[in-house]
């Protein structure tokens, strides 16, 4: 049955679910952003967003936890491959941490947008 294209498709929604529980348990910044993004579901329910702002918002959340999972990703491999300190290792951390940043910045104005309205 696993070799099958149903049975493949799920071991990889396993194993896509075993990445975000490692995350959710072991990443402090995903714990942290995961807050967030409860803070402010519980929010559009109490400014009752409409639909449009609830796709942005959800938009911008699933962002920001992407992104940050990549980066996640990425620092595990690059200390996987160079775990002493390297200057080029240095570089691509900084660039996805970058990454993170700006989708920080999105989600951030997303939010002004939405909410600065209504408070």
């Amino acid at each position: 049955m696993w070799n099958s294209y149903i049975g493949k498709r799920i071991l990889g929604f396993k194993y896509a679910f075993r990445g975000a529980w490692m995350l959710l348990k072991s990443e402090a910044s995903i714990q942290v952003q995961v807050v967030v993004a409860i803070v402010m579901t519980f929010a559009g329910c109490y400014y009752e967003l409409s639909p449009v702002e609830w796709v942005l918002q959800t938009l911008a959340i699933a962002l920001v936890l992407g992104i940050e999972g990549l980066n996640t990703a990425i620092e595990e491999l690059a200390d996987f491959v160079h775990p002493d300190h390297h200057n080029k290792i240095g570089k691509i951390k900084d660039v996805a941490a970058g990454a993170v940043f700006f989708a920080a910045i999105a989600a951030l104005i997303i939010g002004v947008i939405i909410y600065g309205p209504k408070i």
